[in-house]
């Protein structure tokens, strides 16, 4: 995990990660939370690295979460980190 906490900039939801979101009653913050410190979820070690490497050269960074219905959530912040969106990996 990262000591770090990455900016998000202006943190946006698609409807369908809000849905989710409000059915497995899971607060958003917990997974702006993991993913602002490094825990990023779902990924295999290529994506892992992708991320460190994303961290350091300001570029694009994704995590992947499973809600506790199974549902799989994404959180992208853009390189340039002025927004970081929740969403459901069809909503992309």
């Amino acid at each position: 995990m990262n000591t770090q906490t990455l900016p998000l900039g202006r943190v946006v939801a698609t409807p369908a990660a809000i849905e989710a979101l409000t059915i497995t009653n899971t607060h958003p913050l917990t997974l702006l939370r993991r993913h602002a410190t490094g825990d990023w979820g779902n990924l295999c070690a290529e994506d892992i690295e992708a991320n460190r490497l994303a961290v350091a050269i300001g570029a694009r960074i994704m995590s992947a979460y499973t809600l506790p219905d199974d549902t799989k959530l994404w959180v992208i912040t853009e390189g340039d980190r002025s927004v970081t969106t929740i969403l459901k990996p069809e909503d992309y």
